[in-house]
This record gives C-alpha cells, sequence and structure tokens, in this order.
C-alpha cells in the first residue's frame, strides 16, 4: 500500500464498519456512479491535513507512526465517508422569506411572486439595507449548519446585491468566511441573478452594467472563481447569458449556469457550448441538451429540493441523464427564496425519491461529481492518500441508510482539514 514517509500520524479513525472512500473513476458517469470504493473493516490516518494512509485495519496499523499526541477516534462499526461538497449554494442573504412561502401555499407561483417585486428583488432590498457585520453573522450561522450535516466545502453565489457596490460587498464577505471558517468556500458571482428594481424598464442596461462595470471589478478584486447567470423566460435571455459569460471568461472567470428550471430554454446547450463547470437545475432540459451535457464535461447539478419547496411535481430526469452518461451532481440550492434548507442528506433523501437515485449514484453525486462541478475533482471529494482529510463519521451502520432514514441529522463526527470540527 502506497504511503508518504517520515510522516507522524496525527488523526486515527479505526473501527470502521463501512469506509466510503469514493476512489475510482473522477467524474462518474453511467454505471461508475454505483461504484463507491467500499473498504469493511477499514481505517484512515491523517498527519495534518491531509490522508497519509488508508485501507484495511491490518494493513493502516503496519504503516503508520503515531504522533506523542495523537488522537484516536473509534467509528465503532460505523460508516464513514469523505466531507461532502454542496456545488450550489446562496448563503448571503439578510432575511428568510417565509412569508413568500405562504403565498405559495396559497396558489401563487414563484414566477407571480417575483413579477409582483417579492422573490429575489425582495432579497436584494434587504441585503443592501444591512452591514457587513449583520450579513456576515448570518451567512456564519448557515454555513455552520451545512457543515453539521456533513458538509466541508460548498460553492457560494452572490447575487442579492445587484448592483456593482452590494455584489462587490457579497463577494468580499464570502471571501472572509472562508478566511475565518472550517469551511472552504468556492466563490461564484451572481449579478445576473435578476433585473433589480431600478433597471426594471432598462433591462439591457442592466446587462451592459453587469458586462462592463461588475464584472471588471470583481475580476480586479479577484473576488470570483466562477460567474453564473440565471438564463430563464422572463430573466435573462440565451443571448444575454452567452454575452455575461463570455465577458466572464475573458476576465478569468470560469462559467456556470441556471438553466432550464422553469421553462426549456435553451440553458443546458448554452452550457455545453460555453464550456461551462455546471449546468444548474434542469427540470425542464430538453432531449438535446441531455444529449448535449451527456457527451461534455459539464455537470449537470440537480436541485430537487427547490421542486420540493416549490411544490412543484416536475423533477429532473435524472435517470434518462445518467443512462446517457452525464455527470450528475446534486445541491441543497440553499437559498432564502425556493430552498430553505441546509441539509444535504435531506437532498439524497429527495433524490431517492423523486429523482430514483440510488444512495451509491447519491454518494457519487455528494462527493467526487460535486467537486467536478467547483473544479476540485483533483483533490476533493475522494478519501486517499495525499488529498485533504475532509472526513464524516455517520452515525449509521450501512450507507444505504442515508437516503432511508430521512429528515434526521446522521451525521455525528465532522473532521476539515484533519480537525474535528463537529463532533457528536
Amino acid at each position: 500500500m502506497a504511503m508518504r514517509k517520515k510522516k507522524k500520524t496525527t488523526l486515527i479513525i479505526k473501527n470502521i464498519g463501512q469506509l466510503v472512500t469514493m476512489q475510482g473513476p473522477v467524474p462518474r458517469r453511467g454505471r461508475d456512479m454505483s461504484e463507491i470504493g467500499l473498504i469493511t473493516d477499514g481505517t484512515v490516518a491523517v498527519s495534518g491535513e491531509e490522508v497519509i494512509s488508508i485501507g484495511k485495519a491490518d494493513d493502516v496499523s503496519r504503516e503508520i507512526d503515531p504522533a506523542e499526541n495523537c488522537v484516536v477516534l473509534s467509528a465503532e462499526g460505523r460508516v464513514v465517508t469523505p466531507g461532502l461538497i454542496d456545488p450550489h449554494t446562496h448563503p448571503i442573504f439578510a432575511q428568510t422569506r417565509e412569508v413568500e412561502f405562504e403565498m405559495r401555499l396559497a396558489g401563487k407561483s414563484y414566477m407571480e411572486i417575483a413579477q409582483a417585486g417579492g422573490g429575489i428583488r425582495s432579497s436584494v432590498r434587504d441585503l443592501r439595507q444591512s452591514g457587513d457585520d449583520d450579513l456576515y453573522a448570518r451567512a456564519k450561522k448557515t454555513i455552520e449548519l451545512l457543515m453539521s450535516y456533513g458538509v466541508t466545502s460548498i460553492e457560494a453565489k452572490s447575487g442579492y446585491g445587484l448592483s456593482t457596490e452590494s455584489e462587490i460587498k457579497s463577494l468580499e464577505i464570502i471571501k472572509k468566511l472562508s478566511s475565518h471558517e472550517p469551511m472552504d468556500l468556492y466563490p461564484t458571482f451572481l449579478g445576473a441573478h435578476e433585473v433589480p428594481d431600478e433597471y426594471r424598464d432598462k433591462h439591457s442596461d442592466y446587462v451592459s452594467l453587469v458586462i462592463n462595470e461588475m464584472i471588471p471589478a470583481v475580476a480586479e478584486k479577484k473576488l470570483a472563481l466562477f460567474c453564473d447567470v440565471f438564463c430563464e423566460e422572463g430573466v435573462f435571455t440565451v443571448d444575454e447569458s452567452r454575452a455575461i459569460l463570455e465577458a466572464a471568461k475573458k476576465a478569468g472567470m470560469k462559467p456556470k449556469l441556471h438553466a432550464d428550471e422553469l421553462k426549456s430554454t435553451g440553458g443546458a446547450e448554452l452550457a455545453v457550448e460555453i464550456g461551462a463547470l455546471s449546468a444548474d437545475h434542469l427540470v425542464c432540459i430538453s432531449d438535446k441538451g441531455i444529449d448535449m451535457l451527456s457527451a461534455s464535461n459539464t455537470v449537470a447539478v440537480l436541485l430537487p429540493g427547490t421542486s420540493f419547496a416549490l411544490g412543484l411535481e416536475e423533477a429532473a430526469p435524472a435517470r434518462k441523464m445518467i443512462e446517457k452518461g452525464a455527470i450528475i451532481a446534486l445541491s441543497t440550492d440553499c437559498n432564502p427564496g425556493s430552498s430553505m434548507t441546509e441539509s444535504l442528506p435531506m437532498i439524497i433523501s429527495l433524490a431517492a425519491l423523486k429523482l430514483k437515485m440510488t444512495a451509491a449514484e447519491a454518494l457519487s453525486a455528494v462527493t467526487v461529481n460535486a467537486a467536478c462541478a467547483i473544479d476540485q475533482g483533483d483533490r476533493l471529494g475522494r478519501l486517499d492518500v495525499g488529498l485533504p482529510a475532509d472526513i464524516v463519521i455517520w452515525d449509521m451502520n450501512d450507507y444505504r441508510e442515508l437516503p432511508y432514514h430521512y429528515g434526521v441529522n446522521l451525521a455525528e463526527t465532522v473532521i476539515k482539514r484533519g480537525k474535528v470540527v463537529i463532533s457528536g
């Protein structure tokens, strides 16, 4: 067994009933999504921030040289997995929108609420009036909840500012959170999330603002790795989305896309055409879009919690996409308007029930494939020698309990870069 020499072991996790390593193909497609690199009676050894040995208990015990203050954890026959990755979140917001939730229960659609001044524009008004400290405190709470459910890395979007000043403010808070909190946040500029109130009658002027002012300002400060656009009927057209993402690419940001969520608009096709890291939502994706995604490296990030929270019957055609060979990831879409949840395990349950994905497929979708959606497929989402020690010990004896035992938190111990950050 390969092992890096001359490194003292600082953390050992032993007595692992099922060790889900996710070693194997990156990304996972088709039948490979069912391969989770399972080891029974396993042990993981860590030095500092990285895994230095992993495998059967007897093999690892012969290799390691524990440090004097080595921490030893017993999984007591439970399941251990890589830290989960949430590749689509909106954690920077000022207020929740439970009133709109009740409006939807009374029969109003998401788009009707948005057109009446609610929705994203409501969150924009709230954020612009909020101070940095308040926004940081709320986002910190969101991140801590995500981590408590086994998430160790997230993609974090701006998008509730919709002015140069407020978008910069949001991205700077994301940067500060990533520096001060255990969670790794991978920042996305989402200035094209909606058209703000002051530009309702000047749509094209807002697109120009995003391209000519916001993108250069974000790029100059190096605040975002990615750029996203809400490509949807009544929001941004395919042509507008293409223009924004091309400008972002030239400025050094990799493209992502909200695509085909409420209508089939050609968003998935655009994502492939432009070489996007991911196309997200895809409830209404066309057959052509599925074929194009399946032949590409663009990750299909599915968000079943959003359809669930919006009360929609429709769901992304996950089985068809998997059978065609698309790269499937899952995410909470954690946001105050359409998916107010920090529980990625609950999303795994919804993926099983609504998208007909197996437990193994869902694990692939929140580890190796989710890592690819944030351009970290070479280092996150797996447990292997030399990779970051992002690890979760679960209060279950079989990994298939994760979707089955729904609505509870089974993440007992969460380890980020070799340090215990959540302990049950």
